[in-house]
């Protein structure tokens, strides 16, 4: 097919369809619009759909976006403060154009840090100005979203995105295609946040994706919520994924799955932090509504008790449950019965924050997926307090891409002394490639470097280290961090977190640029159970 293309004469379409698989990579799309036009033609897009996916390092960006306002507009921010010269360089694209995902937060932040290093201050007033020319700029230009998230919090954390909702109403075709919607709420519905959902279900009618987080919300709140979200639900006609996390009143949307629509093109469904005890009597029923339903992923919820597993194991459709992470176990039993029809298509698992209880349970379970379970991909141990662990990932270097190691941060002084056990173990056992690894946990320096020592010959593309309770020399810390993962080069991306957080440390950053290692916050390359579901 490929050579059939290149003899025909359609060498762009098949340059292009090589260039998508480079989506996430920036530091190859980089390269290749440095190759010639028809390379740079086509990276070019892909590098500004996701402008501020990481806001300490892209928000540069908004300066290239400011440069598309008009005089009134750009008038404006000369008015407070913002010099002539940022709003007034040549542009070789219509950047504003290939917006694709777009969340409100991330704008939020990367407005900040834009606003720090060009004024070296943050003033409220050029913010809000700002935060309203982004979204003129990308409604002007023609923008069109697929992935749109939402922060609906308190304070000021929302207050831009809730006063320039009008934007978006008046101007659908932003919002119109949008195919992944993520709704984060903390905080009670203002009428122009209600506004913004009933657009959303008048108007956005082919999501595939939805995500729904209610933390710290009064029922009430949520009840009004949910209103809405489920006439969002039953307006779609092309729903394949759908993610609860932290609804205490989950039956009525949990039913409205059964709608014609959902019961069609529903593959996937994800819970997190969910009570299954007001969803019980209806579970089983809902999955047989559900004609394509392939998988369920289950993170840290309550109740799965033995009713729980007899309906699920019971459901008639050829469903898989792809992951499973857990901080309680209230029936051994039952958990154990549940891996056993599911173990060939388990691909994530974890314990979470649970040393200390279930250590029997947990050791029945772990030795269950050691002997069945041979398809693990990610694996979140809380803290490995038992040596099975480390056979486990070395009997399974070719399945294993992600570990997490995390104490709970207001317990590290427990694992203080089992720390030096876990860096000895787990460097000589880890595979010759990881995309993701994450330690959180107490330790000193010179622990730290008999795990770099043993874990030489493995290469990790995004590493994590956070130091929890324990003091370490920042400079000594430092030329560890640059003897073990700076010149051998390592890693790809790196966050390091010691009481501060290296990416602060601009010239360490910078050294460690120069040897074509990336370091990010850690809040950014962190990556949480959903993230990777």
């Amino acid at each position: 097919m490929a050579c059939s293309k290149i003899f025909s004469g359609n060498l762009p379409e098949l340059l292009y369809e090589i260039i998508q698989n480079f989506r996430k990579d920036l530091s190859t799309l980089y390269s290749c619009i440095l190759v010639n036009r028809l390379w740079c033609r086509l990276a070019i897009p892909l590098l500004w759909e996701d402008p501020f996916s990481v806001p300490a390092h892209h928000y540069r960006c908004i300066a290239t976006y400011l440069c598309f306002l008009n005089e009134d507009n750009k008038a404006k921010l000369i008015e407070y403060g913002i010099s002539n010269n940022v709003l007034s360089s040549n542009t070789l694209f219509n950047y504003p154009s290939f917006i694709k995902n777009l969340d409100t937060n991330k704008i939020r932040r990367s407005i900040i840090y834009w606003m720090r290093a060009l004024l070296d201050i943050t003033d409220d007033m050029i913010g809000y100005l700002v935060y309203r020319s982004l979204f003129e700029v990308f409604i002007e230009n023609e923008g069109n979203l697929h992935t749109f998230e939402i922060v609906i919090s308190k304070g000021k954390n929302c207050k831009n995105f809730n006063d320039n909702i009008d934007l978006i109403l008046q101007n659908p075709n932003l919002t119109c295609n949008i195919r992944n919607l993520v709704i984060f709420c903390d905080a009670f519905l203002s009428q122009n946040i209600i506004s913004l959902l009933e657009f959303l279900y008048s108007n956005c009618n082919s999501i595939s994706s939805m995500f729904f987080n209610f933390t710290k919300c009064s029922i009430n709140d949520i009840t009004l919520f949910k209103n809405y979200i489920l006439q969002i639900i039953i307006s779609q006609h092309n729903l394949k994924q759908i993610s609860f996390e932290l609804d205490p009143i989950l039956y009525k949307t949990f039913l409205s799955l059964k709608n014609y629509n959902c019961s069609n093109t529903l593959n996937t469904i994800i819970f997190c932090y969910i009570d299954f005890t007001n969803i019980l009597g209806v579970l089983q029923e809902v999955f047989n509504q559900l004609n394509v339903l392939e998988s369920i992923h289950i993170c840290y919820c309550r109740s799965l008790n033995f009713d729980f597993v007899q309906q699920i194991i019971k459901v008639i459709k050829p469903l898989k449950l792809k992951s499973l992470f857990l901080d309680e176990i209230l029936h051994i039993q039952s958990l154990l019965l549940l891996l056993q029809k599911f173990c060939e298509c388990l691909e994530n698992f974890g314990f979470g924050f649970t040393y200390g209880k279930y250590d029997k349970q947990k050791q029945q379970l772990f030795e269950f997926i050691m002997r069945y379970c041979k398809n693990i991909k990610y694996f979140d141990f809380g803290f490995p307090n038992y040596k099975d662990i480390y056979l486990f990932i070395k009997n399974n270097q070719n399945t294993i891409n992600y570990i997490t190691i995390e104490v709970n941060l207001y317990e590290d002084t427990i694992y203080k002394g089992l720390s030096l056990t876990v860096l000895q173990n787990l460097g000589q056992v880890l595979p010759s490639k990881l995309e993701y690894l994450c330690l959180s946990l107490p330790f000193i320096i010179s622990d730290l470097e008999i795990f770099l020592k043993n874990s030489q010959n493995t290469f990790i593309k995004k590493l994590l280290i956070k130091n929890m309770g324990v003091y370490n020399d920042k400079k000594l810390f430092i030329n560890c961090m640059k003897e073990y993962i700076m010149k051998p080069k390592r890693v790809k991306y790196l966050a390091i977190f010691d009481g501060l957080d290296l990416f602060w440390f601009k010239t360490v950053v910078n050294e460690f640029k120069l040897h074509n290692i990336i370091v990010h916050e850690y809040c950014d390359l962190y990556i949480t159970v959903y993230d990777f579901v």
